[in-house]
């Protein structure tokens, strides 16, 4: 499975966390649809930006490639603290199994905006965690991995707020 940046570059499954090229196109696409930085910061190289936003970030960040069941391509830490699960488990699981049986069509309801509008914002949904324990996932903007000759490569989702839920 793959996807390509700017450069044609083929962009695979198994890419480092840290990777600078799809730091750059996460922040890139991010400013250019949702017409505001993703972080606060900015940084002298893309390396820099990447090991920020897959170590240190304080939101959870998770992409999803184009495939008709599309699998994450990408969990920073505090996603994969959040949901339990290790890089290797969550890179090409399918980010559907990521709610819950009964929340998948709210979820999916959410991606086919992004489709329509390249990004959505203000989402509020229950998340499942690998050990079963469900919580609430908020203030949620999604928007297409856009490069900037408009060819669209996955969708990426950060969530700022989460909390335990009833299970």
């Amino acid at each position: 499975m793959t996807s390509l940046d700017d450069g044609g570059t083929p962009m695979t499954l198994n890419r480092p966390a840290t990777d600078p090229a799809f730091a750059a196109l996460l922040l890139a696409s991010h400013l250019r649809l949702v017409g505001a930085p993703l972080c606060p910061a900015r940084w002298d190289t893309d390396q820099e930006a990447a090991r920020w936003l897959y170590d240190r970030a304080p939101f959870g960040l998770l992409a999803h490639d184009t495939s008709a069941d599309p699998l994450f391509v990408y969990a920073n830490s505090t996603a994969q603290e959040r949901f339990g699960y290790s890089w290797d488990e969550f890179v090409g699981m399918p980010s559907r199994l990521s709610a819950r049986p009964d929340g998948r069509q709210d979820r999916d309801a959410f991606v086919r905006a992004v489709r329509a509008d390249h990004y959505a914002t203000g989402y509020r949904g229950i998340r499942v965690g690998k050990d079963g324990r469900p919580f609430r996932i908020e203030d949620v903007t999604m928007w297409d991995l856009m490069d900037a000759r408009g060819r669209i490569h996955g969708q990426a989702a950060v969530f700022r707020s989460w909390s335990p839920a009833a299970g």
